[in-house]
Order: structure tokens, then C-alpha cells, then sequence
């Protein structure tokens, strides 16, 4: 039997990690010592690269609990469903794609920092069928791709810096 930090050491992942995962009862110690410290074993461990393996494919916790608490043939069902959601996001990201590459091949792209604002835009991608949470992933690709063109793009839009700052920020998350 090991500890909980040993564990969380073996997988890279912090102590608290695993304090969490005991809380909401994916992953429990098999024991305690003496003193009521956790202690894991083996099957604990597999268990672990379970979850691990799963939150790597993207899956919630929730799916993990489900696939790891029913039968086998849960796995397919919860895998099957996160391949069609994944399926969405790559679907939605395509959209997204096509109405930039739209705009930037449109005549007046080149016009656009002179008549164009944060409203304008804005209203602009909710036209072409973009989510809030569209716009948050579009700018987060953008801050991670092109950082320097992304504070370009936001200043061009006349947005003051204090809200640029907090753009960037939420983009970096």
C-alpha cells in the first residue's frame, strides 16, 4: 500500500487531485494507516490510470464514474457519446472557420480596423451563428496561435485596454 502522495507523484497529478477524487467517491483509499493517512493499493492504482486514461480522451468525471461503476458494456455507450459531442465541437469549429475565412476574403477586410468595433464584430458572429462560447474558443485560439496579432486585432477594434487585458486573460485559460 502506498500514500496519497506517492500516488499522486506517480501520476503526475497533485495531492489534492486525489482529495477531490475521495470526496466525490471515483476513486476511494483502500485503507488507512495508523495515523488515518490514505493508503491505495494495486487495483487502487489501476483503477487511477483508468481515470486518467479517460480524462485524456476528454471524458467527464461523471462518464468516468459510469464506465468504471457499470458493466463493460457501458464503456461503448459513454465513448459513443463522447465521440459525437467531440463530433459538435469539430463541426462548430468548422463554422467558425468558414465565416473567418468569408470575412477575410471579403473585399473590405482590409477597410475593416477603420469601420469596424467591438459591436460590429460581435453582432456580426452571432449573425453568422456563433455562440458566447464560440467566441471565448475563437479568442483563445487566437491568444494561443498569434498572442501579438490577437492584441493587434483587439486594439484595431477600439476596445480599451483594460478590457483588451481582461480578453487576453479569459483566452488564456
Amino acid at each position: 500500500m502506498i500514500t496519497i502522495s506517492r500516488l499522486a507523484k506517480q501520476f503526475n497529478l497533485s495531492r489534492s487531485t486525489l482529495l477531490y477524487y475521495d470526496r466525490i467517491g471515483i476513486l476511494r483509499p483502500s485503507g488507512r494507516s495508523p495515523a488515518n493517512y490514505r493508503l491505495y493499493t494495486g487495483v487502487d492504482r489501476q483503477r487511477l490510470e483508468k481515470i486518467c486514461h479517460y480524462r485524456q480522451m476528454g471524458l467527464s468525471l461523471k462518464a468516468i464514474r459510469e464506465i468504471l461503476d457499470a458493466p463493460d458494456n457501458m464503456m461503448g455507450n459513454v465513448l459513443k457519446q463522447r465521440l459525437q459531442e467531440i463530433h459538435r465541437q469539430i463541426q462548430a469549429l468548422q463554422n467558425q472557420q468558414r465565416v473567418i475565412r468569408k470575412l477575410i476574403g471579403h473585399p473590405s477586410f482590409s477597410d475593416m480596423p477603420a469601420g469596424l468595433n467591438r459591436e460590429k464584430w460581435t453582432t456580426l458572429l452571432r449573425a453568422s451563428g456563433m455562440t458566447d462560447q464560440d467566441m471565448l474558443q475563437w479568442h483563445m485560439e487566437f491568444e494561443r496561435l498569434f498572442p501579438d496579432d490577437h492584441q493587434a486585432f483587439l486594439e484595431s477594434l477600439g476596445i480599451p485596454r483594460d478590457d483588451i487585458k481582461v480578453i487576453r486573460s479569459l483566452s488564456q485559460k
